[in-house]
């Protein structure tokens, strides 16, 4: 059998092999980019090609990635594509192109969209090829071919809507579709007999059911394709075919057809026991069948027993009275076999298990059978050839369970893919042989796997009412953690609900076996079983779990842990079933492993049972965003004006720095405020909307409509934050960023209601904006709550530390999962550490009820709990301040006095220790609002002890904030993240739909020169006032020439680039940097044959995007040069010199030495060398002369020579100036020289100090116990001298001691 090529790798050629190949030659000739003088077009070129380069290599993928890469399709094959050159060459070609570049994941439309004209001749060209396919004598790895490009082109139909050929699409696909079902090309599966088989006949039946199940799954297609699909009984003939009983060959064909029964009968009708009733009365011979209950004729053998003995001809009959097939001439005979007839009954009337159902069956962790097929999971080596028995990820959905259940599967699947990942390398650590009696030894150790001591069932729960698995499956796992502290620490704080999985190994290596990971895992290491677990916690030494919370966990003796765990029901209810009626071995009883995982890799357990409950849930999503997720209607139609209930009014808080602020933020707008004194003028401000939608009188037919004026008109209202009290921390945060117009119109459509979608360019302001719509949000709906989700830890954390630092209080924040640890704040917001504040915070405002009580003389204990506190407030100080009001409140007749505010006033007492005087005595209405502040304080006090209740509340508003054009989710395995397309992003599918978004528009990181490198991926990207201004992005970069630059580097001695040691300078990869930012980066393509994934330019955008001030990019220029998708950054790079241009007598914050000293052009490998030779040179001898300079400023005074007298002993002497009185030259001498030495002993710790150390203190360790009895002290005190040295190095490099 030939080999699957979905597994072979393909790697892209490297540029030696590219500038050898013969179609970079042609290439060259006639359409590369950077070649000005070309040939003209040729259309002989593409027929040598197609035959020599492509026909003749039988597609090979190698030739296919070099045409693509070389611009073929974007420079010579389209431009010059007209009828009059259309061949059948040409149409291959231009398919095989666009072909790669859906296995290359790079996007494959964008020419067609500069020129459409021609594309309608082109695709009925294409269908005319695929309907007579085999007329026209085409092989059938050319009618693969186009039949995976049709493919392609029904799974964009974003473009189709787009572009003028759409009514093409219909006009030549419906008959294409129907004689291809019915015709031997549709269904040439059936020709599999028994022998051998050819694989390209294997590989078009799976390409042909993928596009069926393709059509099916898109509601557009499937709406007229079903007819089609129903009346050829596709399904019925693929389930007849021979290729679906051979194992290997028919495996995956008999995978999709699977999926395709599944879509087929994703909507089932009701309407067939009528149809049958009415069948069951013409036929005599069914008439037992109509008598029979309907639970006992719906599965396929009780339907077996009434059709099985009925002629071909009454079976033709029945099926064509239920209009299954045409109608039997009298007198005739059937012309269909009677297998055929029978399965096309059978099909059609047995009752299939329903979807929630078989969900609710489904176990959720992954056994060793699917976590190693390969058709399901495939390897790292997916190379995208092939098709798979996966579900895709489109633009639109069936249903809102369909759109749930890929999502649950593929997530399933790439869950088990990293788990197969981490199976297989705890499982090779552990090294596990085979010993001389036949069982297990393990022969290494892994960090993240133990040996199990022992396991056992504990409990097995009775199912629930109408369940046949357990409701709890529970067991106990004892291991031996005999294992350095900081690990064994990592075992004992596993948590409540962390997944592990029970692993049991039979190796058939023997002992000391050396294994080859590039042999299959599974026969090397005998693995046998894998079933997954959940824990429920750790046992104390009474056999109870250890509950988590925020007491501290009991220290057990020993090194003997058990744990608590939950198994699968499901899983264990089919592992048991099997077990009893097939003989099966018990799994649970041979597990010899236990693993687990890293927290932040093993949350798909949970994620997995949400989406399960979600379906299970009968509305999920509220009625105006269900056909947005759906990717159906009006795209539009969840945006805030065109929902029913919009906000007129809204509260911006301290949005608004001024009022000149809020004016130039609506430049289109008419602001009318209504405060007419500009001292009153200050935010916050309140401002009134024109309604969008409002219902106007109606106009006649032939009467213009006059555009309203006022809809332009807003109304500011300023208002004044009421008083919180008089102390400095009752002041509230407020905002002090400036934001600008495109952003104050994501924060206004954030606060309405619908779905609001923001694309933040790099330094455009994503997080501030974020953190001021849940500002508002907090204070414009105080009783609604707000749910952020991040795609990271990090992105996470720089949010809460945003809002911390505004006016929200912080017993209405949590932050969940991992990563809490990382925030810069010392209180604890986790869900113990919220629970742990409240508490707290509880007694301190107990206490202050007692002070309360105490300064108004109420006897008792009121501040006992909070329902006696509660008592306190409504009669103790709610009587009190009413009668306060009613005496300082003016009535008519009478005036009251500004003394009289404080002099009524009844908390004098325990306002005591504000800031004194508590009322200023000013003015009536100033010492009012001081006296209503004070009493908001004490009410907040009381507030805050009432126990909230939790309501139900629909889903208001659906805020996405993101960036489509930067890298999407990190999918590990390449089959999902090409064939399913898992990497698509709900926001950016949101994107492609045409939902409306806000785009904001000026970004402040990067100089404006840096910017243009990626301001071209976006609409109108701009900058900032103080980009242009500030003096950082105004001074050139000190050292260089230029801000950026590409820097060309070559072979040196005939080796390319290698990889950078992370020593001193911080080194990533573009991928993890993302969300973050340098002044200066540079950006080594290192190890880059080819280009690979720098291809895809939303990798490119974020690499381009890190810098501030500087970008420098050392790559080999001739591999990049040609990349289509690259073209508009690398035409920038490549117009500055390509060779590294710098100012070695530059330093930062000196004036430009360009004039006295000219650029140094660094040429080569050899060039740069020297230079960073001659510059470490250079400050070595600094640093000696100032070491020198320093040892003679701090000489001891001279010996008194023999002509000179002594000092007299009572004659004074001259005083040594202390340290502190050292010349300030001599102390930064006194620096460099410290500095120079601390190098040295660096050096010396890295090269002797360590090694010596870590060498030297093994031998003391071996050495040590045997001093006593053999006399061995000298020598082990000498060892241990040597074990220090590694200190006593670090110890002098610390102070900068000299080495002699």
């Amino acid at each position: 059998m030939q080999k699957d090529s979905r597994v072979i790798k393909t790697s892209a050629p490297p540029v030696s092999q590219i500038n050898a190949e013969y179609v970079t030659q042609l290439s060259n000739k006639y359409w590369a980019p950077h070649v000005k003088n070309k040939l003209p077009f040729d259309s002989q070129v593409i027929e040598d090609i197609y035959q020599n380069e492509i026909l003749k290599s039988k597609f090979a993928i190698r030739k296919i990635m070099l045409l693509e890469f070389s611009q073929y399709l974007e420079s010579y094959l389209w431009p010059n594509y007209t009828p009059e050159a259309s061949s059948n060459g040409y149409l291959m070609s231009i398919c095989c192109i666009v072909n790669e570049k859906f296995r290359e994941n790079v996007p494959a439309w964008e020419v067609f969209k500069k020129a459409p004209t021609h594309f309608p001749h082109f695709f009925k060209c294409v269908m005319e090829s695929c309907l007579s396919g085999e007329q026209l004598g085409l092989p059938l790895k050319e009618q693969t071919v186009l039949l995976l490009f049709l493919d392609h082109c029904f799974n964009s139909l974003s473009w189709y809507d787009q572009t003028q050929w759409r009514k093409c699409v219909k006009q030549y696909t419906w008959p294409w579709l129907q004689s291809s079902c019915c015709s031997p090309a549709g269904t040439s599966h059936r020709s599999a007999n028994a022998g051998t088989v050819s694989m390209e006949k294997v590989h078009y039946c799976e390409r042909f059911i993928e596009f069926m199940i393709d059509l099916e799954a898109l509601l557009p297609t499937r709406r007229w394709f079903n007819t089609v699909l129903d009346d050829a009984h596709l399904v019925v003939n693929c389930q007849l075919s021979h290729l679906t009983d051979r194992e290997k060959e028919g495996h995956l064909f008999c995978q999709l057809l699977d999926m395709l029964k599944f879509y087929t009968g994703f909507e089932i009708s009701e309407s067939c026991s009528a149809r049958c009733r009415a069948a069951f009365a013409h036929f005599p011979e069914l008439n037992d069948f109509a008598l029979s209950n309907v639970a006992a004729v719906d599965t396929r053998e009780s339907l077996t027993k009434h059709f099985g003995h009925l002629s071909p001809n009454t079976l033709h009959r029945v099926s064509a009275y239920l209009c299954l097939l045409p109608e039997l001439p009298d007198g005739e005979d059937t012309s269909y076999d009677k297998e055929f007839l029978y399965f096309v009954l059978v099909s059609r009337h047995e009752r299939r298990i329903s979807q929630i159902e078989q969900l609710n069956q489904m176990p959720l962790y992954p056994t060793e059978k699917i976590i190693w097929d390969q058709n399901i999971v495939p390897t790292e080596y997916y190379s995208g050839e092939g098709c798979l028995a996966l579900p895709k990820l489109n633009l639109q959905f069936l249903t809102l369970h369909d759109y749930l259940l890929r999502n649950f599967n593929l997530f399933r699947l790439e869950s088990t893919y990293e788990i197969r990942q981490d199976i297989e390398d705890v499982v090779l650590r552990m090294k596990p042989w085979q010993s001389e009696y036949g069982g297990v030894v393990f022969g290494g150790w892994a960090r993240m796997a133990q040996t199990i001591a022992s396991f056992s069932i504990v409990e097995v729960a009775k199912p629930n009412i109408g369940e046949n698995w357990p409701a709890r499956v529970r067991a106990d796992v004892t291991i031996n953690l005999n294992i350095r502290n900081n690990i064994k620490n990592e075992w004992e704080g596993l948590r409540k609900h962390d997944v592990c999985f029970l692993i049991t190994v039979r190796p058939n290596l023997l002992f000391g076996t050396r294994f080859d990971r590039r042999q299959p895992f599974v026969d090397q290491a005998g693995l046998v079983y894998v079933r997954g677990c959940e824990v429920q916690g750790m046992l104390d030494d009474k056999g109870r779990v250890i509950e988590e919370g925020p007491d501290p966990k009991p220290k057990l003796k020993g090194d003997t842990r058990t744990f608590r765990i939950w198994l699968d029901p499901n899983q264990y209810q089919q592992d048991m079933t099997n077990s009893i009626q097939n003989g099966a071995e018990d799994p649970y009883e041979t597990f010899n492993i236990i693993m687990r995982r890293k927290p932040k890799e093993n949350n798909f357990k949970a994620v997995l049972e949400t989406i399960r409950n979600l379906m299970n849930t009968e509305c999920v999503v509220p009625d105006w965003l269900h056909d947005i997720i759906l990717g159906y209607g009006d795209p539009g139609s969840a945006h805030y004006s065109k929902m029913p209930n919009q906000i007129p009014s809204l509260d911006f808080n301290d949005t608004f720095l001024s009022i000149e602020h809020l004016k130039s933020c609506f430049p289109n707008h008419t602001v009318k405020v209504t405060e007419e004194d500009p001292a009153r003028q200050v935010p916050p401000f309140r401002i009134r909307f024109p309604a969008q939608n409002a219902k106007g009188k109606k106009r006649k037919a032939n009467e213009e409509e006059k555009p309203d004026e006022e809809d332009l008109t807003l109304v500011v209202e300023p208002h004044v934050i009421p008083n919180r009290g008089p102390y400095p921390y009752n002041q509230p945060k407020r905002n002090t960023i400036q934001f600008t117009s495109t952003q104050i119109e994501a924060i206004r459509a954030g606060m309405q209601p619908g779905l609001t979608m923001v694309v933040g360019p790099p330094g455009t302001g994503k997080t501030d904006v974020a953190v001021q719509i849940i500002s508002n949000l907090y204070h414009n709906f105080p009783e609604q709550r707000t749910l952020i989700v991040t795609h990271s830890n990090q992105a996470l954390n720089q949010l809460f530390e945003k809002i911390m630092a505004l006016d929200i209080d912080e017993r209405h924040l949590l932050r969940l999962g991992h990563g809490e640890e990382e925030l810069e704040t010392e209180k604890d917001f986790s869900r113990y550490g919220r629970v742990n504040y409240v508490l707290s915070r509880r007694l301190e405002l107990l206490r202050e009820v007692a002070r309360l009580q105490e300064s108004l003389d109420v006897p008792g204990d009121v501040s006992y709990t909070c329902e006696t506190a509660g008592h306190f407030y409504l009669y103790q100080v709610m009587s009190r301040w009413e009668e306060y009001m009613s005496k300082v409140k003016p009535k008519p007749g009478r005036e009251v006095k500004t003394e009289d505010v404080a002099s009524h006033f009844p908390f004098h007492k325990y306002f005591s220790n504000a800031p004194q005087p508590v009322f200023k005595g000013q003015s009536y209405q100033d010492d009012m609002d001081i006296a209503e502040g004070c009493y908001r304080h004490i009410r907040k006090i009381f507030t805050q002890l009432e126990n909230p209740e939790d309501g139900y509340s629909r889903l208001k508003r659906w805020i996405m904030i993101g960036d489509h054009h930067q890298l999407p989710p990190v999918i590990k395995n390449m089959a999902f993240q090409k064939y399913s397309n898992m990497e698509q992003s709900l926001f950016t599918r949101f994107v492609r739909l045409g939902v409306p978004t806000v785009d904001l528009d000026a970004q402040g990181r990067a100089r404006a020169s840096l910017c243009n490198l990626y301001n071209w991926r976006y609409k109108q990207l701009g900058n900032l006032p103080h980009v242009q201004l500030q003096p950082e992005f105004q001074t050139p970069n000190p050292g260089f020439t230029y801000d950026f630059q590409l820097v060309n580097v070559e072979d040196f001695n005939g080796v390319g680039e290698s990889e950078p040691n992370p020593y001193f300078y911080q080194v990533t990869t573009v991928d993890r940097f993302q969300g973050q930012q340098n002044d200066y980066i540079i950006l080594s393509l290192v190890r880059t044959k080819a280009v690979g994934h720098l291809r895809d330019v939303r990798r490119l955008v974020v690499a381009m995007s890190r810098a501030r001030l500087g970008l420098y990019i050392f790559a080999r220029v001739s591999l990049f040069q040609n990349c289509y998708e690259l073209t508009p950054a690398f035409s920038q790079l490549t117009a500055r010199p390509l060779q590294l241009h710098i100012r070695p007598h530059q330093y930062y914050s000196s004036v430009s030495t360009a004039a006295k000293n000219p650029d140094q052009v660094v040429k080569n490998m050899p060039e740069m060398a020297n230079l960073v030779y001659n510059m470490y040179m250079h400050m070595i001898q600094s640093m000696q002369q100032h070491r020198q300079q320093q040892q003679q400023l701090l000489d001891p005074p001279r010996q008194l020579l023999s002509s000179e007298e002594p000092m007299e002993a009572d004659e004074e002497r001259p005083e040594t100036p202390s340290e502190e009185q050292q010349p300030t030259a001599i102390n930064q001498r006194m620096s460099c020289g410290s500095c120079f030495w601390g190098i040295v002993w660096l050096l010396v710790l890295l090269v002797l100090g360590w090694p010596l150390s870590i060498m030297l203190g093994g031998l003391y360790g071996l050495v040590a116990p045997l001093t006593v009895c053999l006399g061995l002290d000298r020598l082990a005190d000498l060892l241990m001298e040597g074990a220090n040295l590694g200190r006593k190095c670090a110890q002098n490099m610390r102070h900068g001691k000299a080495l002699c």
